[in-house]
């Protein structure tokens, strides 16, 4: 029985003070990968401090915080800003929610609908963000580095003829916003801002798209659906079409027919594995470039892809019409 005893010492032996930043003036603090561990943390009262969680967390609340710049790894349940101001930030969590909040910039992975209240000048861009040990820390905290809904905010307290919120400048680049740490303890987390190299695919969201044609892939669980998916995306972007979004659900056989129509059949039996994960691509023959990459790169896997630009659009609806209402959105 050591080994329970053991555990339960661990758990009474935790202190607050190790999951909390409070008070600080001009300094630079951060927890290392493994230091914080699914706990809840506490950021309040400080000012102009550069502040680095790289690891996962229960949820973060951060208070009366002005003009630092945050940096949060992934949060399995909630984060809530409340009276802060002048802050930029980069945030992966499952809910995130502000109020009484002035000039936040946020460059967010948001699992649900993010949510503002009593919150003015926020701007919203696509967290992008690597280092090692950050694929890990998605999975500890139960989130999908596919569900992202980043740009489709909800203000609860609108004010007419004018807009509590927007999105940042498609070329924002999150070093300019948050840099890199230069403390010597939190160098050691060898983190890039390269968006190419980003844990979370850059997604489009609510930006105004290129073209009419979109197209509709959805890749069916097995051991390699994040890495095919990753490839595609890559294959795509770098032929200058843009990932529009992502999504990771699961699918039931009255799901399929609705999404895949008349090749529904032939997909059904895949969809007791796990998961899907459908893309979204954009652009002027997107269809046509998705088919052909994905009969070069993934033949032998079974993939669906829109049939036509003229299919297309409705494959799009139609998936995303059934994802939304399976996540509640």
């Amino acid at each position: 029985h050591g080994c329970i005893i053991h555990a339960f010492s661990c758990i009474a032996s935790i202190d607050p003070k190790d999951y909390t930043f409070s008070g600080l003036k001009n300094e630079t603090v951060g927890r290392l990968p493994g230091k914080v561990a699914g706990q809840q943390f506490v950021i309040q009262d400080c000012e102009n401090c550069q502040i680095y969680i790289f690891d996962h967390s229960a949820t973060i609340t951060i208070d009366d915080c002005v003009n630092c710049q945050i940096f949060l790894g992934p949060i399995k349940g909630s984060v809530f800003f409340r009276d802060c101001k002048d802050c930029k930030c980069v945030v992966a969590c499952q809910q995130f929610r502000t109020r009484d909040c002035r000039k936040l910039e946020v460059f967010l992975c948001c699992a649900t609908q993010p949510i503002i209240e009593s919150s003015t000048g926020m701007k919203f861009g696509c967290f992008q963000y690597y280092y090692p040990e950050l694929a890990l820390q998605f999975k500890d905290a139960g989130l999908s580095i596919f569900n992202n809904t980043w740009s489709n905010i909800h203000d609860f307290t609108p004010v007419s003829g004018e807009n509590n919120w927007g999105l940042l400048p498609e070329t924002a680049a999150v070093q300019d916003y948050v840099p890199l740490p230069s403390s010597e303890e939190l160098k050691a987390v060898r983190v890039s801002t390269d968006a190419t190299k980003s844990i979370i695919p850059i997604t489009r969201g609510r930006r105004q798209k290129n073209s009419d044609e979109s197209c509709l892939t959805v890749f069916f669980a097995g051991d390699y659906t994040t890495a095919n998916a990753r490839k595609l995306i890559d294959e795509m972007t770098s032929k200058g079409f843009q990932l529009v979004q992502t999504k990771e659900v699961l699918m039931k056989a009255e799901d399929a027919h609705r999404v895949f129509q008349q090749s529904a059949l032939e997909f059904i039996p895949l969809l007791e594995k796990g998961p899907v994960v459908a893309l979204e691509f954009n652009g002027d023959g997107a269809v046509e470039q998705c088919r052909s990459t994905v009969n070069e790169v993934f033949s032998g896997t079974k993939v669906f892809v829109s049939e036509s630009k003229a299919t297309a659009s409705q494959d799009v609806d139609n998936f995303y019409n059934f994802a939304d209402m399976q996540m509640g959105m």
